[in-house]
C-alpha cells in the first residue's frame, strides 16, 4: 500500500505506479485512467488503453460528470520534424461533478502526480474543449 496523505487521506494503490512504469518504459499502454475509490479512499487504475488507441479513445473513456486523473503517452512531430514522445497528466474535473468529488481530486492531485515520475506535461480540464488534442499537443511542444 502507498503512503496515505494526511492532507487528503488518499492512498495510492501500488498497481498505479506499476502500470505507469509499464507505460513509460515498455509502452505497453497508450493511456491510463485513474479513479479515487470512495470506499477505500485510494487511487486505483480504472482503465488501460491499448498501444494502438488514440487520444480520442482516452477522452471517450472519461466520465461526463465524475472527476478522474489520466496519463497519456503522446507521440508528436515538432516543427523541426523531430519525432517526440511526452507523458501528459490530465486532471479531469467536469463542472457537473459533485463538489465533494472535485475537492477530493483537487486536494490529492499534486501528491499523486509526484508519484508518477516521468510526467512532463500537466493539463487541467473542466470540459472536453479544454483538453482537445490541439491543446495537449501545443502544451507538449512548448515544454
Amino acid at each position: 500500500m502507498g503512503q496515505a496523505n494526511a492532507a487528503s487521506g488518499i492512498a495510492v494503490n501500488d498497481n498505479c505506479n506499476q502500470k505507469f512504469l509499464e507505460l513509460k518504459a515498455k509502452r505497453n499502454y497508450r493511456y491510463i485512467v485513474f479513479k479515487i475509490e470512495d470506499a477505500t479512499q485510494q487511487v486505483v487504475v480504472e482503465k488501460l488503453g491499448e498501444p494502438d488507441h488514440k487520444y480520442e479513445d482516452l477522452i471517450a473513456s472519461l466520465p461526463a460528470n465524475e472527476c478522474r486523473y489520466a496519463v497519456f503517452d503522446l507521440d508528436f512531430t515538432t516543427d523541426e520534424n523531430c519525432q517526440k514522445s511526452k507523458i501528459v497528466f490530465i486532471a479531469w474535473s467536469p463542472d457537473s461533478s459533485r463538489v465533494r468529488n472535485k475537492m477530493v481530486y483537487a486536494s490529492s492531485k499534486d501528491r499523486f502526480r509526484k508519484e508518477l515520475d516521468g510526467v512532463q506535461v500537466e493539463l487541467q480540464a473542466t470540459d472536453p474543449s479544454e483538453m482537445s488534442y490541439g491543446i495537449v499537443k501545443e502544451r507538449a511542444t512548448s515544454h
